[in-house]
């Protein structure tokens, strides 16, 4: 039996950055690209004081995030007519083809691991540049 296409358990350092299409820069994580996962990604995400995300969905795929330290505000819906703020020990859950658009707008850091049930990390981004100037930060 051929013992190199046998998966592995595998431990990722998330020291490597990557600029997202949503605008972020994130930490390389577990991700297809990386690990070979099948069905999840995830990874780690710190978005300075200021820092705001294009809006966007993932089509299809469902994302978890669990917030760190710091806060996040998030509107989400079909014109991020929702919106609610992530503080640190609190999860988000997201469904899929859901748009939102998130900003830190303390004056502080917030990081948070975000878990999608797309392995593929930026495959399922669609950008909806017609939404982003609903949010007026």
């Amino acid at each position: 039996m051929d013992t190199s296409s046998k998966p592995t358990c595998r431990i990722v350092r998330p020291s490597n950055t990557y600029d997202g299409k949503q605008g972020l820069s994130y930490f390389e994580g577990i991700a297809a690209e990386t690990v070979g996962s099948k069905g999840i990604c995830m990874h780690v995400l710190t978005m300075p004081p200021g820092a705001r995300a294009k809006a966007h969905l993932h089509e299809s795929h469902e994302t978890a995030i669990y917030c760190l330290s710091g806060s996040a505000h998030t509107w989400y819906g079909d014109r991020l007519e929702n919106h609610v703020i992530l503080h640190a020990g609190e999860l988000m859950y997201i469904p899929a083809g859901v748009p939102h658009l998130p900003a830190n707008l303390s004056n502080a850091p917030c990081t948070a691991i975000i878990a999608r049930t797309d392995p593929n990390e930026q495959e399922s981004v669609v950008l909806l540049p017609e939404l982003d100037a609903l949010v007026k930060v």
